[in-house]
């Protein structure tokens, strides 16, 4: 999965984060395995999802805190 901009992920919709967001955490999962059984060939993908999690996190709970206002 290619990394995504900030800016692109801030003009998503809060379904739409999430969805992207399952789907980075269904990839990291799979890294995991991959991992464990010895298959896994670009260990620097962890972080790069681990990023894109932690990014669509942060902009949800932007967006949460804006529509709680």
């Amino acid at each position: 999965m290619s990394t995504a901009k900030i800016a692109d992920l801030r003009s998503l919709s809060v379904a739409e984060l999430g969805q992207k967001k399952e789907a980075l955490q269904k990839e990291l999962f799979e890294l995991r395995q991959k991992k464990v059984t010895g298959q896994l060939e670009k260990p620097h993908q962890f972080r790069l999802v681990r990023r894109q999690i932690a990014q669509i996190n942060t902009i949800q709970r932007e967006k949460n805190h804006v529509n709680a206002k």
